[in-house]
């Protein structure tokens, strides 16, 4: 019966594959590197409640009960006043720009109306995110109530039972909290950058393993012009993508488009354009195309975790957001929701744009750089 089972033949075969498994040292790394990760990143930076929500303080008003609600707020951890000074129109230019989630505005009269129990203040929230301010929002009124509560009960010559606060809040940007409106957008990053990388990080490595880069290295073209070769096909097949999925989301869900065409197509274009070269780069540090793969898996997971698609960025500890601002995905997403959700223009999204510039550019030497030192 020995032709038909083994155990030396089988020891033999396990000791292959460990000795092969071994010398894989990509793999070997993704084993073990991935479940770090997933763990890392769900145990410590997600958040589905998230706190400590940038908020902008636009107020008249600095008497006691202004200062109870603004410390109301503030304890309660949804709220962390980052710009306690701020005007309307600066207020609502960093509501735009994305730098912060709310902005609180308290009018000066604010005294007089909590005396006479009826006091008022607004809120205004960016409700592109619905999951990101939801909580906070619906914990407002209670927080201001019970703050200014807490005041007049210090003043025995008040009436207790005239308090009747109104909250006012208004969701911008989303006020019916449509989830398909911060989704849809967003899914367009996701999907050009799971494609796009993982096709093109398997475009030096498909030529190594079929035998044909001598056929390629012996062509009178520099690196430059073979990088260019490599990856502009993918650039139309990312245009192809951006087309479709623009046109699936006005159709299909409605997406609004507040903004302007061509700077969302500008700043996808530069999207792509770093997605490939991310892609080339992967290829050329790869050795076969299942460690391509696995390599341009290693960096969507977190990725798709840190930029904001999944769960709230604003919530995210302050190590996990500058984690990921390192990812072009990050700043690709904060672009494509302002200008299809806020109708932002050029001056309030270049930040973003300029950071997937220097993405471009990074990536572009550093493919440059590793693919003449692996052809010596």
């Amino acid at each position: 019966m020995s032709h038909i089972f083994s155990f030396q033949r089988l020891l033999a075969m396990l000791i292959k594959e460990f000795i092969q498994m071994r010398r894989d040292r990509v793999t070997f790394a993704m084993m073990l590197g991935v479940p770090l990760v997933q763990l890392v990143l769900f145990g410590y930076a997600i958040n589905n409640d998230p706190r400590g929500l940038p908020t902008a303080l636009v107020t008249m008003a600095n008497g006691p009960y202004a200062r109870a609600a603004v410390t109301a707020l503030e304890n309660s951890e949804y709220f962390k006043f980052t710009e306690k000074d701020a005007s309307p129109s600066q207020a609502l230019s960093m509501l735009r720009k994305g730098k912060i989630t709310f902005i609180v505005t308290i009018p000066s009269d604010f005294a007089k109306q909590a005396e006479a129990g009826t006091p008022n203040i607004l809120i205004e929230a960016d409700a592109t995110d619905p999951a990101a301010s939801g909580a906070a929002v619906a914990s407002a009124p209670a927080i201001i109530e019970q703050a200014i509560a807490n005041v007049k009960q210090k003043n025995p010559s008040l009436k207790q039972d005239l308090l009747t606060p109104s909250t006012i809040i208004h969701r911008k940007y989303n006020p019916e909290g449509v989830t398909q409106y911060n989704i849809v957008p967003a899914l367009l990053g996701v999907i050009l950058q799971l494609t796009l990388v993982m096709m093109t990080s398997i475009a030096l490595t498909r030529e190594t393993e079929r035998g044909t880069m001598e056929n390629l290295l012996s062509m009178p073209a520099s690196p430059f012009e073979i990088m260019c070769g490599k990856v502009m096909p993918y650039i139309v097949v990312g245009a192809v993508q951006v087309v479709v999925v623009l046109v699936a989301g006005k159709v299909l869900f409605s997406i609004p488009f507040e903004g302007t065409l061509m700077l969302l197509i500008a700043a996808t274009l530069v999207f792509v354009i770093a997605l490939v070269l991310l892609g080339y780069f992967i290829s050329t540090v790869a050795t076969t195309q299942m460690q391509a793969l696995q390599i341009a898996f290693f960096f969507f997971l977190p990725s798709l975790l840190l930029s904001g698609f999944m769960f709230p960025y604003a919530g995210m500890p302050e190590w996990a957001q500058k984690l990921g601002e390192v990812f072009p995905l990050t700043h690709f997403l904060r672009v494509v929701r302002a200008i299809l959700l806020k109708g932002a223009e050029w001056h309030e999204v270049s930040a973003s744009v300029y950071m997937l510039f220097l993405f471009v550019a990074l990536l572009s030497l550093l493919a440059l750089k590793r693919f003449k030192r692996t052809l010596d």
